[in-house]
């Protein structure tokens, strides 16, 4: 493991995904100590990403703006800006982990990310974080059309819905195996 161009790719663990808001995800907790284990033993390898809403919806397009129309008490004008941030755990990390902001659930539509990972000859992408069925397959998906190797640990991903989750877990795994390896994370860290 250790010889492999990789980075640990934790997805949008945030106060605000974590914490009392509408968009609070109840089992996040479940999924903190992998990872966290994961993060601060390769803190130096680790990219946190960020999903920061809008200060208003008329800031983005199409159907995005229809989406904060809907959810405007989570634009950045409404929400307490605390809660963009990474949970206190994983915020300790930084540096020398690294956070890319990005304004959907891909983190691939800037193209900053795969720039900076290009730039390091990074092959292997190994994922957290939340949620499962949207942030993290868009962001699995993403990293697959780009040719990224995808080392998903499925026991540090989380959703607000055990129905979808277990269903985006089973698409990634049967239907993405060549490109993607769904194992748990003590698996993959005893793999070295």
């Amino acid at each position: 493991m250790n010889q492999e161009k990789w980075i640990h790719l934790c997805i949008d663990m945030q106060r605000m995904f974590a914490e009392g808001t509408p968009w609070h995800v109840a089992w996040m907790p479940n999924v903190f100590d992998q990872i966290i284990e994961v993060a601060a033993r390769f803190p130096e390898r680790t990219i946190f990403t960020r999903f920061v809403p809008p200060p208003v919806p008329e800031q983005m397009p199409g159907m995005w703006r229809a989406y904060y129309e809907k959810w405007p008490m989570m634009t950045t004008t409404q929400l307490n800006p605390e809660l963009v941030d990474l949970i206190a755990d994983l915020k300790r990390l930084v540096p020398p982990g690294r956070i890319f902001d990005k304004t959907t659930y891909s983190p691939w539509t800037s193209g900053r990310l795969h720039r900076a990972l290009t730039d390091q000859n990074i092959g292997t992408l190994v994922v957290t974080g939340g949620e499962t069925d949207i942030c993290v397959l868009a962001a699995t998906l993403g990293a697959v059309d780009l040719g990224y190797k995808v080392i998903l640990l499925k026991d540090a991903v989380c959703s607000t819905t055990d129905e979808t989750h277990d269903a985006s877990l089973e698409l990634l795994c049967n239907r993405f195996s060549v490109q993607v390896t769904v194992v748990d994370t003590e698996e993959w860290l005893s793999s070295d």
